[in-house]
């Protein structure tokens, strides 16, 4: 619990934060969210930064309502990169229970995070939103409550913390045109480019790249454009649920997706193709049996297999089959996809919103995302729930896989 100062009606502490406050929009938000807890602020000392590279200072008193009400506003505020004016550590208390943490224990963001203990701060390791940090010494690492064991040091309430949020200044990464109004082509392709250029760069720069992919990457006839982007190594991880190797499957085996052919006709009989897809490769064991054995010559999951690519598929309680490699335990494909996302540079998510919110759960702020879908809806839902680092596309993912092909593979 914070120590605060008791006035003669209300409670205060004083706040501090630093960065580019300004560029970043972010002091309007801090002053909206004291108003919006019926709170009161008074600003101290407010340096502003002379330049665009210099950082501004603001220091603030916080009054409250009640004590109840500070609290609420303050956790608020350091969430936003704000931090308690004290030398205090951050005060811990040990987990009585597997998978249970005190009750006012500090829920995470995926910023990059502080905590003060024995007078040093310590990075947090492992950072991403809603997860516990534990202290083991001079370590300290976000982990999921269900990863929690009894005696576990568990930082609890706010003092002691630092959040230091990813700043976007004026137009800092190049992407200030780019919002989730995007409609026609013409802007679709210059977000293409952009996106492009990044890639680039990080694949030159040593860096991994993620897909997250649902099966309309199938259905809309990407497939032949994703396929030459993994065997020109633009692609190192493949997260995605079990529909996807179905229907990519059934595209190479029966030339179909859905049933339906590249022509957009529907076969006669085609309704059967993705069961006769899950019980060929059944048959033989797996999909990487069904590439040596001769059963699968195409597709993505073939290329993944051939290039060495990492794979998980992740299954849900509407799949059929599911198709050997698919990883029905929730928490066992949880766990796997956040090994296969460990040092990944860039995520781009193609038209899969579940899978696509719950990779965003799991990543820093820093590593960004690229969400690319023909509902508005989807492209903006991974900002609102707190992945803030995502860049939004809303175009058909066949188009986008076909421009993207365009500038980095057909064009080298």
């Amino acid at each position: 619990m914070i120590l605060v100062m008791q006035t003669r009606e209300r409670l205060s502490e004083v706040v501090e934060a630093e960065g580019h406050l300004i560029d970043s929009q972010l002091l309007n938000v801090v002053f909206d969210t004291v108003i919006k807890g019926n709170a009161s602020f008074e600003v101290l000392r407010f340096t502003i930064g002379r330049t665009n590279e210099e950082p501004s200072f603001i220091a603030m008193r916080i009054t409250g309502p009640d004590e109840p009400g500070l609290q609420r506003v303050l956790e608020a505020l350091v969430t936003l990169g704000c931090r308690i004016a004290s030398s205090h550590d951050a005060a811990v208390q040990p987990a009585d229970k597997d998978g249970c943490v005190p009750n006012d224990f500090y829920s995470t963001t995926n910023q990059r995070t502080f905590v003060r203990h024995g007078g040093k701060w310590l990075e947090v390791d492992r950072q991403r939103m809603d997860s516990a940090i534990v202290i083991e010494g001079e370590h300290a690492e976000c982990r999921k409550l269900r990863d929690v064991r009894t005696g576990d040091m568990v930082v609890c309430g706010v003092e002691g913390i630092r959040v230091t949020p990813e700043f976007r200044e004026r137009d800092r990464l190049g992407f200030a045109f780019m919002t989730n109004e995007i409609s026609s082509e013409r802007r679709v392709e210059a977000g293409v480019a952009r996106i492009a250029e990044m890639i680039g760069d990080i694949k030159r720069s040593g860096g991994r790249i993620a897909v997250v992919a649902g099966p309309v990457l199938v259905h809309t006839g990407g497939v032949p454009y994703f396929c030459e982007l993994i065997n020109a190594g633009f692609v190192h991880v493949l997260l995605a649920g079990n529909a996807l190797a179905v229907h990519d499957v059934e595209n190479a085996l029966f030339g179909t997706s859905l049933g339906v052919d590249d022509t957009g006709r529907a076969i006669e009989g085609g309704h059967r193709h993705h069961m006769r897809a899950i019980n060929t490769i059944c048959r033989v064991g797996g999909l990487r049996q069904a590439v040596e054995q001769g059963v699968l010559k195409k597709g993505v999951m073939y290329e993944c297999i051939r290039n060495g690519v990492d794979f998980v598929l992740a299954g849900s309680i509407r799949d059929d089959g599911p198709l050997p490699e698919t990883v029905m335990d929730l928490i066992e494909a949880q766990d796997r996809y956040a090994v296969a996302l460990e040092g990944v540079k860039l995520v781009l998510v193609l038209s899969t919103m579940l899978h696509g919110i719950g990779v965003g759960n799991m990543l820093p702020s820093w590593v960004r995302m690229v969400c690319v879908d023909i509902n508005p809806a989807v492209v903006t839902k991974l900002s609102d729930r707190g992945s803030n680092q995502t860049i939004g596309i809303v175009t058909d993912v066949g188009f986008f896989l076909h421009q993207l092909h365009r500038r980095l593979v057909k064009s080298a």
